[in-house]
């Protein structure tokens, strides 16, 4: 029991770990809009209102000319060639950008169209943006999009088979364990005892198997994750698995101890079915 809870309770863990890391990477795909030198501030603004309002969206960041600018210097602190020639030009030859960051990786297409729309694209006649990098990263976001779903179904379809294999030991090991005592059920039977009150002792047998099962696999997974904090951390980014088991210890509490339970309950009352002749 307390290895097959130690199983379940293993799939949070690594569910917790696979949200992170697929968040993490989520974080890092955006589209970029860059905008032409003469756009006029005001222009682009209520282009950023209109993306916000996109339920696709999850946000819009909005950098002046000034801020690429500085950004650009501080990536090229090293290269003074580069940024010697910047000077020599008098002025800023860089313009504004928006930064897009959706809901979910494939909504980045949506957006796109959207922004593919002139009448959002033009000021006076005219196209305020020089460039959208969605078409040119489309490839790379789709097949990112395409990791994620395939990592997602493939959790679900371990976790479940995992979950079953470990049903069924447990059923099984309990069943042989209840096997032990089929004389006495049989002599129960005999003498008129009701199944309620054949099958109740073992029922609650089962459930206290379940519930010091549960409080042992707490237990272990306090060191487990303590040393394994400071390794998820730095592999996957922003997960420490320690951190995570403590934030959420009464969630984590509740679901091992309530599973433990009602698998010994459980458990126990389908094995000594068997020998009630039900």
């Amino acid at each position: 029991m307390t290895v097959t809870l130690f199983v379940m309770g293993s799939l949070i863990f690594l569910g917790a770990t696979l949200d992170a890391t697929l968040e993490q990477i989520k974080n890092k795909v955006d589209v970029n809009v860059y905008f032409v030198t003469s756009a006029p501030e005001e222009d682009i603004l209520a282009l950023k209102a209109q993306l916000e309002a996109l339920p696709e969206v999850a946000s819009v960041e909005y950098l002046s000319r000034e801020g690429v600018l500085d950004r650009f210097k501080e990536r090229h602190e090293g290269d003074q060639l580069t940024l010697q020639a910047l000077d020599e030009l008098g002025e800023n030859p860089l313009g504004a950008t928006l930064n897009i960051r959706a809901k979910e990786t494939s909504q980045y297409e949506g957006i796109a169209h959207f922004l593919q729309n002139e009448s959002a694209l033009e000021s006076g006649g005219e196209s305020i943006v020089d460039s959208v990098n969605f078409f040119q990263n489309r490839a790379a976001i789709e097949k990112l999009d395409t990791i994620i779903k395939s990592s997602q179904t493939f959790s679900l379809v371990v976790t479940i088979v995992l979950v079953i294999a470990s049903i069924i030991i447990t059923f099984n090991t309990i069943r042989l364990a209840i096997y032990t005592s089929k004389d006495e059920i049989s002599v129960m039977r005999l003498v008129g005892a009701s199944n309620f009150y054949i099958r109740g002792p073992f029922v609650f047998e089962g459930m206290m198997y379940g519930f010091v099962a549960a409080v042992i696999t707490l237990v272990l997974f306090y060191p487990l994750t303590f040393w394994l904090g400071p390794v998820t951390e730095g592999f996957f980014g922003d997960i420490n698995i320690f951190r995570y088991y403590v934030d959420n210890f009464g969630e984590i509490f509740l679901l091992i101890i309530g599973t433990g339970i009602v698998l010994g309950a459980v458990s126990s009352f389908l094995a000594v079915r068997k020998y009630l002749r039900l």
